[in-house]
């Protein structure tokens, strides 16, 4: 496996690990849900639309504990964002290269960054 350049600090792989979780959970979470979160009529679109589903059914909307659900999970989501972006470990990377490294962190737990960090 490739090995990223750069040495990531085990809480900001943690947050990076847990964030990832956590879209995987909007995710699946949104493709449960009804497509509208308030009550609605069956539709369609206009002739000549470009989208391939010209009808959709009635919407139940979503129940309150779905929505808070999602609310819990993007809460999360935002605060595990704030918390990588803020991490003081970008002000030992020279700026120009930041963008490189956070991009790379996005990755560091597919390439196995995790574990060459920790075996090092």
């Amino acid at each position: 496996m490739a090995k990223s350049k750069y040495n990531y600090p085990d809480e900001l792989l943690k947050a990076q690990r847990e964030l990832n979780a956590v879209r995987a959970d909007l995710a699946a979470l949104f493709k449960k849900l009804p497509y509208s979160t308030e009550p609605m009529e069956a539709w369609a679109r206009p002739e000549g639309y470009w989208l391939k589903s010209p009808v959709h059914e009635a919407s139940p909307g979503s129940t309150d504990m779905e929505q808070q659900q999602v609310a819990k999970l993007r809460e999360r989501e935002r605060d595990l964002a704030a918390k990588i972006v803020a991490h003081g470990f970008w002000n030992e990377i020279p700026g120009t290269e930041r963008p490189d490294a956070r991009s790379q962190l996005r990755y560091a737990l597919d390439i196995g960054g995790d574990e060459d960090q920790q075996a090092a």
